[in-house]
């Protein structure tokens, strides 16, 4: 069983940079795809962006594209979001979640994800 922990989030002004970490325990990510997802009060789970196992293949939400970047260290056990130029839109509840039973490429659907972090809040003021 893959257990994920979020770190990273904070508030923050617009137009700042913030990095979210997501630190896998108990068993090694190599294989899976990885995803970061959001949910803001009153709205559904989104798909921010997601790398594939090799971590070369990537997809990302058009909402963020060129303002964040997903990366992945596989001898960290350790995904990232590098989130620059943040808008008070981007605020919201962010996780990064595990799909054991993809191989290869991502979704950013939620869907086929199973291992679920707790979460860590980004708060964007203007």
């Amino acid at each position: 069983q893959v257990q994920l922990v979020e770190s990273g989030g904070g508030l923050v002004q617009a137009g700042t940079s913030l990095r979210l970490s997501c630190a896998a325990s108990s068993e090694t990510i190599t294989p899976y795809p990885i995803g970061w997802f959001r949910q803001a009060p009153g709205k559904e789970r989104e798909g921010v962006s997601c790398v594939g196992r090799s971590g070369g293949a990537t997809n990302t939400a058009d909402s963020v594209k060129g303002r964040f970047t997903i990366s992945r260290d596989n001898a960290k056990n350790t995904v990232y979001l590098q989130m620059n130029n943040l808008k008070p839109e981007d605020t919201a509840v962010y996780y990064c979640a595990v799909a054991s039973r993809l191989f290869g490429l991502c979704v950013l659907s939620p869907n086929p994800y199973d291992y679920w972090g707790q979460g860590t809040q980004v708060t964007v003021s203007s």
